[in-house]
C-alpha cells in the first residue's frame, strides 16, 4: 500500500466471523486463565441476566478488529495507536462483521499517518467502536 493510494473515506474490507464457536470463548478463558464464568457456565450466564450463550472475551472480539487493521495496512509494525470503547457483548453463536474507514491522512516525507474509525458489530449490535492509526510508508521509487 502507499499513501498516494488511501483517501479519506475508504472503507477498510470488512472481515466476517461466522459463529462465535463457543469451545473457542471457553479455550481462552482457560489459556487466559479468566475466571469470569460468562466464558464457560451458562448458569453463571443466566444468573447474570446475559441470556443462554457464553460471553466471548472483549480481547477476543478486539483482535477481530486488529486483525483487520494490520492486514489492510500491511504488517503489525504499522499499528500506532489503537482506542476502543466496548459497547455490547458477543454471544456463542453470533456472526461478527468487523470494519474501519480512513476518516484523516498526515502526510510526511516518510509516508503517511492514516487514522480511521473502526468496529465490530454482533448480529446488528455495535460491540467495539473505535478508532486507529497505522503509518505506511512511501515506497521508494525503482
Amino acid at each position: 500500500m502507499n499513501p498516494q493510494d488511501i483517501q479519506v473515506g475508504a472503507r477498510l474490507p470488512e472481515r466476517h466471523i461466522t459463529a462465535v464457536n463457543a469451545e473457542h470463548i471457553k479455550q481462552v478463558a482457560l489459556i487466559l486463565r479468566d475466571s469470569n464464568p460468562i466464558h464457560f457456565d451458562l448458569d453463571a450466564v443466566a444468573k447474570a441476566g446475559l441470556g443462554d450463550r457464553e460471553v466471548n472475551q472483549g480481547g477476543s472480539t478486539m483482535a477481530y478488529v486488529l486483525d483487520l487493521v494490520t492486514e489492510w495496512a500491511g504488517s503489525r509494525a504499522a499499528l500506532r495507536t489503537v482506542s476502543c470503547s466496548f459497547r455490547s457483548n458477543v454471544f456463542a453463536g453470533d456472526d461478527v462483521v468487523v470494519g474501519g474507514e480512513v476518516t484523516a491522512i498526515t502526510e510526511d516525507a516518510a509516508g503517511a499517518l492514516v487514522e480511521c474509525t473502526v468496529w465490530a458489530e454482533a448480529n446488528g449490535r455495535r460491540a467495539i467502536q473505535g478508532s486507529a492509526t497505522v503509518a505506511v510508508p512511501r515506497r521508494k521509487a525503482r
